[in-house]
């Protein structure tokens, strides 16, 4: 019997066509920097070895490791699509501790308990199966390593309006998500323009004259660049599988894992959240 393996091959391939139009050379440092300590605020550098080996199970356009290679000692760069490692391979020319991987999460042919840390986000949610990936990435690493993840949330902490406005967005991406990727891109890009775009140009404005806009759709971007925007629109909207936690989920899913020790960001972007490799198994 043929194992199935924990990828979505038009999910993969829809992210190494964004990552080719948006291979994040247009976005400025500071920007680029302001949005890698989102999530990394939380990732507890300390408690690496001075000669750290880790492993991003979904490198992208290598947009997170620019950051994380010159802080260790080996880093290995996994991503399954062709094209974006391909924008990776580009983008960390320069950092020759990189080690690339194209290759799904199941082909690895890394050694267990061999990374002293791992990260992965925005992509597990992507899977068919997160709770395997989980999983995965807890074999990979050494006891006591830390991991650090993001994983879309279902709203948990939002509003029923919210949470009404969220569902029209996901029919519409459920159609686009199946159309050719020149037809996504032109799609993404109107909704970049023509929603968020003016919506957070709005808030910025409500925002500047006193009001609270954080709970509000797409506030999240107020402060951002259109590049972010269009990038962001087509990765939300691109994507064929999606796939939401709560804390809760994530929280019975790590444990699963053999994760322990599980810490959330209590900022945006949600669910960002670090665990440790259990030292002993239950």
């Amino acid at each position: 019997m043929i194992k199935k393996k924990n990828i979505d091959l038009s999910t993969a391939n829809s992210f190494g066509e964004e990552w080719e139009k948006f291979d994040q050379t247009n976005l400025n440092v500071k920007e680029a920097l302001e949005r890698f300590n989102e999530y990394f605020h939380i990732f507890p550098w300390n408690s690496l070895p001075d000669d750290s080996e880790g492993i991003d199970i979904g490198c992208g356009s290598g947009r997170w490791d620019k950051f994380v290679a010159p802080r260790v000692s080996k880093l290995h760069c996994v991503e399954p699509a062709e094209k974006a490692i391909t924008v990776a391979k580009r983008n960390l020319s320069n950092y020759k501790n990189i080690i690339f991987h194209q290759k799904s999460l199941d082909d690895l042919e890394i050694p267990n308990e061999s990374m002293d840390f791992c990260y992965s986000l925005g992509v597990l949610h992507h899977v068919p199966d997160t709770l395997k990936a989980l999983e995965k990435c807890a074999s990979l690493l050494k006891p006591g390593a830390p991991f650090l993840g993001y994983l879309y949330y279902n709203f948990e902490n939002k509003s029923k309006i919210f949470k009404l406005i969220w569902k029209i967005s996901d029919y519409f991406r459920r159609i686009i998500s199946k159309s050719s990727s020149r037809s996504k891109n032109f799609y993404c890009d109107l909704i970049a323009i023509f929603i968020y775009l003016p919506l957070t140009t709005f808030l910025r404005f409500l925002e500047v004259i006193g009001f609270k806009v954080n709970k509000l759709p797409l506030s999240y971007y107020r402060n951002y660049s259109f590049y972010t925007m269009r990038t962001d629109a087509r990765d939300r909207f691109g994507t064929p599988v999606e796939k939401r936690f709560s804390r809760k989920d994530i929280v019975k899913m790590c444990e699963k894992s053999g994760f322990e020790k599980i810490v959330f960001s209590d900022k945006e972007p949600y669910w960002c959240f670090t665990a440790v490799k259990r030292r002993t198994k239950k």
